[in-house]
C-alpha cells in the first residue's frame, strides 16, 4: 500500500510546540527577567495559538466531555503552582490560570454549537465573557472573544487571520500587539494532527511553573 504523502505546512503537534516554547519564554521573562521586554514580546504569540488549537481540538475530538474534564482537573492542579509563581502565595484568587480560560472557552464553543438565533448566540458569548471576568481567569473576557473569533470564522481563512490579528490590538497593554504575528504559523496549519501529545502540556504547565518558582526563590534569591 502506498504511504500517504504528508501535506505541507504545520501540524497541530508542531503548532502546539510553538505555543509551548513561546509560553515558557514569556514566563521566564515575567518571573526571572521582568525588566527585559523581549521575553514578553516573544511570549505574546502563545495565547492566540493555544486558542486556535482549542477550537481545532473541539471540532475534531471524539469525546468532548473527557476534553472538558481534563481541562478542569488540570486547572485545579495548576492553580497552586500558578499562584506561587506569579503571586508568591499558596492560593490567590486575584487571577486564575490559563486552564480555566481554556475550559470556559470549550464551554462557550459547546453552547455556540447548540445553535439558535443570532441574538441568542450573541447572548451566550456575552454571558461567557461575563463569567470569565467574574472568575478572573487569565486573559478574561478578551480570551473568550478570541476563542469565538477562531470558531465562528474557522471556514474563512483570511477573515479568521484578520480577526486574530485585530484582537491583539484591543488591549491597553500595547505589548499584546506583537501577538498578531501568531497568525503566521496559524496560516501554515495543514489541518493534520501530527504526533499525539495528549497529556504532555497538561503535565508540563504546572511542572514548569513550579520549576520557575524554585529557580526564582531558591536559586536567584539565594
Amino acid at each position: 500500500m502506498e504511504r500517504r504523502k504528508a501535506r505541507q505546512g504545520l501540524t497541530s503537534y508542531q503548532l502546539k510546540w510553538i505555543a509551548v516554547i513561546t509560553m515558557v519564554i514569556d514566563h521566564i521573562g515575567a518571573v526571572l527577567f521582568p525588566g527585559e521586554l523581549i521575553w514578553r514580546i516573544i511570549g505574546r504569540l502563545s495565547f492566540p495559538i493555544f486558542c486556535f488549537l482549542l477550537t481545532e481540538g473541539f471540532c475534531h475530538t471524539h469525546n468532548r466531555k473527557a476534553y472538558m474534564q481534563r481541562l478542569g482537573v488540570f486547572a485545579l492542579v495548576s492553580e497552586i503552582p500558578y499562584d506561587l509563581t506569579f503571586h508568591g502565595r499558596l492560593l490567590e484568587l486575584e487571577r486564575q490560570n490559563i486552564f480555566f480560560t481554556l475550559l470556559l472557552g470549550v464551554i462557550l464553543l459547546h453552547l455556540l454549537e447548540s445553535g439558535g438565533q443570532w441574538l441568542l448566540q450573541a447572548a451566550k458569548v456575552l454571558f461567557m465573557m461575563w463569567i470569565a471576568e467574574v472568575f478572573k481567569v487569565d486573559y478574561g473576557y478578551e480570551g473568550m472573544l478570541l476563542v469565538c473569533i477562531f470558531y465562528l470564522l474557522r471556514e474563512h481563512l483570511w477573515l479568521k487571520a484578520a480577526g486574530g490579528v485585530l484582537w491583539n490590538f484591543l488591549w491597553e497593554n500595547r505589548l499584546q500587539a506583537f501577538g498578531g504575528f501568531a497568525v503566521l504559523p496559524i496560516l501554515l496549519y495543514n489541518g493534520e494532527r501530527g504526533r499525539k501529545m495528549t497529556y504532555f502540556f497538561y503535565i508540563f504547565y504546572p511542572a514548569h511553573l513550579l520549576a520557575l518558582h524554585v529557580i526564582d526563590i531558591y536559586v536567584l534569591s539565594a
